[in-house]
């Protein structure tokens, strides 16, 4: 509550927690479209934005409730759908002729391997250009979920039904949670094979770490 007549109210949305406006600034000086990363209760979401006088403007966007329609059966929030997430949406900012971003993580913490870290990963290994700490991204087992497989069968060993309470919506899709890591693999074979047709039918210079291959 307000004592002085130098009290300033702060904005709406740093009231409620959503923005900090400092670090707002500070990545729209950068002159670079920021990669917004969020996640819900449900869903990881990454979009590419870019700062207007009238407004942010949405260049592409991404969704791991996409990563259903290619055939994805796992987890729509976990790492390994982030780290899926942000391949598309590097692939997307691509086509979009964006190259270059700088990672918006909002009021996330930045702990060390979050999922927030995997969405960047997997637009970095896209092509996709954006500052980040190598240190603090997931290793590799962790982003094709064998972390959790291997949690899968040991509770499974264990006690099976709270193992089929637990992975209820993958054994309903028909996906046995210690196949997650083999079946990761694939969606990202996919994704990374209709966006390099893409590229190819289009004509676009392919990013340099797909064209080595």
């Amino acid at each position: 509550m307000a004592r002085t007549g130098r009290y300033k109210v702060k904005f709406r949305r740093r009231r409620e927690g959503k923005t900090n406006y400092y670090k707002r600034r500070e990545m729209i000086k950068s002159g670079l479209p920021r990669l917004v990363i969020r996640k819900t209760n449900n869903y990881i979401i990454a979009q590419v934005v870019t700062a207007k006088v009238t407004g942010d403007v949405v260049i592409v966007s991404a969704t791991s409730k996409e990563l259903v329609r290619l055939g994805w059966k796992g987890g729509t929030k976990n790492t390994p759908a982030a780290y899926l997430v942000g391949l598309l949406i590097g692939y997307k900012a691509l086509l979009k002729g964006v190259k270059e971003v700088i990672p918006d993580i909002g009021l996330h913490r930045p702990i060390k391997g979050a999922r927030v870290f995997a969405v960047i990963k997997g637009a970095v290994d896209a092509g996709l250009e954006t500052p980040h700490d190598e240190e603090v991204l997931p290793d590799e087992d962790r982003l094709s979920g064998k972390h959790i497989a291997e949690y899968a069968e040991k509770l499974k060993g264990e006690n099976e039904a709270l193992y089929k309470a637990r992975f209820s919506k993958y054994l309903a899709r028909g996906l046995d949670p210690a196949d997650l890591p083999k079946h990761f693999e694939e969606i990202k074979g996919k994704i990374k094979d209709y966006y390099m047709g893409l590229f190819k039918k289009l004509n676009i210079e392919l990013p340099q770490e797909e064209s080595q291959e």
